[in-house]
C-alpha cells in the first residue's frame, strides 16, 4: 500500500518536474528568439545606417573643422598628416573627420604608396547651394516688398509736407 502511495505521489512529482521543465524550455526558447530578434534589429540598422541612411553633406559643413578641412583640400590634395598639421586636435580626430567627409562624398581618399591622400570633391556642395537658393528667392522678394513699402512711406510723407 505504501508502494502504491510512494509510486503515485513520485508520479505526480515527475509529473510535476516535467511541466517545470517544459515551462523553462519554453521560456529558454523564447529568449532565445529575443535574443535573435535583437541582433537581427542591430544587424537591419546597422545595414541601414552604412547603406541607405548614408551621412548627408549638410552634416559634414555642420561642423567648422570639417568646413576648414574642405577649405585647405579647395587648393590641392593633402595627405592626412598635413591636414592634421593645420588644426589643434588629435590626428584620429582628423581621421574622423575625414571618414565624415568621404561618407558624403565630399572627399575621397587615395592610397598613394605609404601615404593616404584627400581629395575635396566640390561638386557634392551644389546640394547645399540649391537649398540656398530656395530661401535667397525668397528673402529677395520679401527685401524688395520691404523696399516698396519703405518708398510708398516716403512718397506719401513728401506728398503731406
Amino acid at each position: 500500500m505504501h508502494f502504491i502511495r510512494y509510486f503515485l505521489l513520485s508520479k505526480h512529482v515527475v509529473n510535476a518536474i516535467h511541466k517545470i521543465y517544459c515551462c523553462v524550455k519554453k521560456i529558454l526558447s523564447l529568449l532565445a528568439f529575443q535574443n535573435l530578434i535583437h541582433y537581427l534589429c542591430n544587424q537591419l540598422v546597422t545595414h541601414l545606417l552604412n547603406g541607405i541612411m548614408r551621412r548627408d553633406v549638410f552634416q559634414a559643413i555642420a561642423d567648422p573643422n570639417r568646413r576648414a578641412i574642405i577649405s585647405l583640400l579647395a587648393d590641392k590634395q593633402l595627405t592626412l598628416n598635413s591636414i592634421a598639421e593645420n588644426f589643434e586636435i588629435s590626428r584620429p580626430a582628423i581621421s574622423k573627420h575625414i571618414k565624415i567627409l568621404s561618407e558624403c562624398g565630399l572627399v575621397t581618399v587615395k592610397q598613394k604608396g605609404r601615404e593616404r591622400y584627400c581629395e575635396v570633391q566640390l561638386e557634392k556642395l551644389n546640394v547645399v547651394s540649391n537649398w540656398v537658393e530656395q530661401y535667397r528667392k525668397f528673402w529677395e522678394e520679401k527685401l524688395d516688398a520691404l523696399e516698396n513699402y519703405l518708398n510708398e512711406l516716403q512718397a506719401k510723407e513728401k506728398k503731406d509736407e
